[in-house]
Parts: structure tokens; sequence; C-alpha cells
């Protein structure tokens, strides 16, 4: 079996509290990683999983609070990860959200709010991430994207918007920042099964889902985080510029659901 090697790579996941995110921690941390555990608001489970990464891994956990949308707190993210690691090797840029509102009723403020958070968040935390890998001879940013960031869906316009600016975005510093050791990397997973949406995966129907995706069940979050473990390391060093898709062949098929949110009329 290949063995991923993380060993003492200094590691920061945004949105690492719980879902994708958090077992991207765990991954990290299994390989030999230090993991710092970025939240927005949920501090006791990204203290709980710190907690548990600490007890079952002979690693450094530690967290941060910040929204990713904003330039000073995330400043004061890095400054606290120079403080308590002492520089940062890999980022994972995982952090998002997303709403479903129809396209014509869908309100500027929301807009924002979801651009800002799976678009600007990403750029301002590979630009701090960036200059310093730059310093430190390299490092490798990880960008957790999404299947529709080309394949579009009703209801989701911003997201699917942003998602897709997200992939370009990978491609530029991708770029910009190969003469400086950094690889940039698009990870980009279709269905996957979390704690936030195994409830309304039930209530569709998992057997109806599963249907649609080729190979017959919908991801789970082990399987992103196997492949971001392999990419950040040494193993995927010749990977950048690339948007890898983790979707069982489920772009590869026609999606057949959608939100279908109802056009609001005065």
């Amino acid at each position: 079996m290949i063995q991923i090697d993380l060993q003492g790579k200094r590691v920061l996941v945004t949105g690492g509290s719980k879902g994708i995110g958090a077992e991207i921690c765990r991954k990290m941390a299994s390989c030999g990683a230090d993991v710092m555990i970025n939240y927005n608001s949920n501090m006791q489970s990204a203290q709980d999983l710190a907690n548990e990464i600490s007890d079952r891994f002979n690693v450094k956990a530690n967290i941060t609070g910040a929204d990713v949308s904003d330039s000073m707190k995330v400043r004061k993210m890095f400054l606290k990860m120079d403080k308590e690691f002492g520089g940062i090797d890999i980022l994972v840029n995982n952090a998002g959200t997303e709403s479903i509102d129809h396209v014509l009723n869908l309100d500027e403020t929301e807009w924002e709010r979801v651009v800002n958070v799976n678009l600007k968040g990403p750029f301002l935390c590979s630009q701090e991430a960036g200059k310093r890998m730059e310093v430190n001879g390299g490092g490798v940013i990880i960008n957790i994207s999404s299947i529709h960031d080309v394949v579009p869906r009703k209801g989701l316009a911003h997201y699917c918007a942003a998602k897709a600016g997200l992939k370009m975005l990978s491609k530029c510093l991708s770029l910009e920042l190969a003469e400086n050791n950094i690889r940039v990397v698009s990870v980009a997973p279709g269905a996957i099964t979390t704690e936030m949406n195994r409830e309304e995966i039930a209530r569709f129907g998992k057997d109806k889902f599963e249907q649609w995706i080729p190979q017959g069940r919908i991801g789970n979050v082990a399987d992103v985080a196997n492949t971001v473990a392999f990419v950040a390391s040494d193993l995927g060093d010749y990977i950048d510029g690339s948007d890898i898709y983790i979707d069982g062949a489920y772009m590869n098929n026609t999606i057949q659901y959608d939100p279908r949110p109802p056009r609001k009329t005065l």
C-alpha cells in the first residue's frame, strides 16, 4: 500500500470543523501533518475535532476562528498560524456556503455573501499563504470547488458562478506561483454525504439519487480527503493547475434533479 507522508508539514484547512473539511483535517493528521482548523461560527465543533486529532495522532492540532471573506480576519488567522505553527506548507481552501433561490428573486446581499465566501475567501487566503510559501521555498494550495464549477443548477446561480470563478482562480494562481515552487490544484467533489445533507438525501431518496451516479453510490468525505492528501504530498508533485473531479462519473451523466425554486411574483 502506498503511504502518504506529510510528516512535518503545517496545514491550514478553512471551514475545517465539520463535513468534508473535518475529514480532510483527520486525513492530513493521520499522514503526519500538524493541522490548524479554521471555523467561522462553531468553535465547539472545531475544538472537539482538535482534541480528537491530538488524541489519535501524534501531531499538533489548533483552532482559529475567522470569516474567510473578511481580509482583516484572514490576516489575523495567518498571523496566528505564524505564531503557533511557524509558517504554512499546505493551504486547503474548503470553507464554502450556498443557498437556493430563483435567479430573478436572488437578493444582492445574498449573492455577495455566497460569492464572497466561495471565491473572495480563497483569494484572500491564497494571497496570505502564497506570500509565506514563496519565502519558505514552496507549498501547496488546494481549492475545494464543486462539479458545479462547470455543471449549472437551477436555484444556485450565485454558487455556481463563484465555483466557476474559483476554478479559473486556481489556474491563474498556478501560473503565477509555479516559479515560487507553489502548486495550486482544484479538487471538485460531486454528491458527497455529510452530516449536513444526510437527512436531505434520505428525504429525497438515496436509492433514487444513486441511480443517477454511474458508479452507483454517493461519495463520502473520505473520498475527498484521500485525494486532497495525495495531491498535497510529494506523490502529487507534478499535479499543478489541474481540476480533479471526485464524483463517480456523475457529471458525465445528465444531472436530473434541481431545487427548482418557484418564481415569486408580486
